[in-house]
């Protein structure tokens, strides 16, 4: 009985060793951000590189998205003769969860995928342990300025996706779906807030965050020469996917309570 439960423990045991590690790398990158000196340089540098890899999918994501889910609520609206209530619809959809989710997959499929393979190629060449051998900690070194310059930019393209979606509702709703375009603009209040607005800018630095220190984690434990690389940003975006939209669920819970 215990040789045929044996295999299912061992990858429980598997399971709650990876998730210690993750948190214990979380821990270590939180216990280094007070540190100094400060990498200003390389959180620039890596800020830039994640931006120009994020930046395009942002827009070609988030424009076919915000329209479609406010052209389904514009519909809607018409149905009841509201359409004039269409900048409503479009604030709650595009300011609460679409600009949020969008930001959780581009974030998790291009910047984490980015951090992880670049430090996944340091560690099989070595060059983590080098740094280790000459006294550089690698987690004030690499991890902590990609963990922020993820966050910064996760935070800008949540701002750009909430400003692509509301343009992009208004173009669709007042000229093919006939809604007055100053009613369109002062209903967008109605529903939303500034306090909507900073719980989404909230979700987009956490969710920065946690795809960082992911991908910071996977490519430090990256092993096995390039095949194990391109493992590790395989299980970036799965497990940055699934702790993101978990987190994301928590953090619109409370927030509606």
């Amino acid at each position: 009985m215990t040789s045929a439960f044996a295999p299912a423990l061992g990858r429980a045991r598997n399971g709650v060793v990876t998730v210690g590690e993750f948190f214990l790398t979380f821990w270590e990158i939180l216990k280094a951000l007070p540190r100094r000196p400060f990498q200003w340089r390389e959180l620039v540098s890596q800020a830039w590189f994640i931006a120009s890899v994020s930046i395009v999918p942002t827009m070609l994501m988030s424009i076919p998205f915000c329209v479609m889910v406010v052209f389904q609520i514009n519909v809607l609206l018409n149905e009841i003769g509201a359409i004039d209530l269409s900048g409503a619809g479009a604030g709650v959809a595009v300011i609460r969860e679409i600009g949020p989710i969008v930001t959780v997959l581009v974030v998790a499929g291009a910047g984490a995928t980015a951090i992880c393979a670049d430090l996944g190629s340091r560690t099989i060449r070595e060059e983590i342990d080098a740094m280790r051998v000459l006294g550089i900690d690698p987690i004030q070194r690499l991890a902590v300025p990609r963990v922020i310059a993820s966050c910064v930019v996760a935070v800008f393209l949540n701002g750009l996706v909430t400003a692509i979606g509301l343009t992009g509702g208004y173009l669709y709703g007042v000229f093919l779906q006939g809604a007055t375009p100053g009613q369109y603009i002062t209903a967008i209040p109605i529903l939303t807030g500034t306090s909507d607005l900073l719980i989404s800018e909230l979700k987009a630095g956490i969710f920065g965050l946690l795809a960082a220190v992911v991908a910071c984690h996977l490519g430090f434990k990256a092993g096995g020469g390039p095949k194990g690389v391109g493992d590790a940003v395989n299980q970036t975006v799965v497990f940055s996917f699934v702790l993101l939209f978990l987190a994301n669920a928590v953090i619109t819970t409370l927030s509606l309570h």
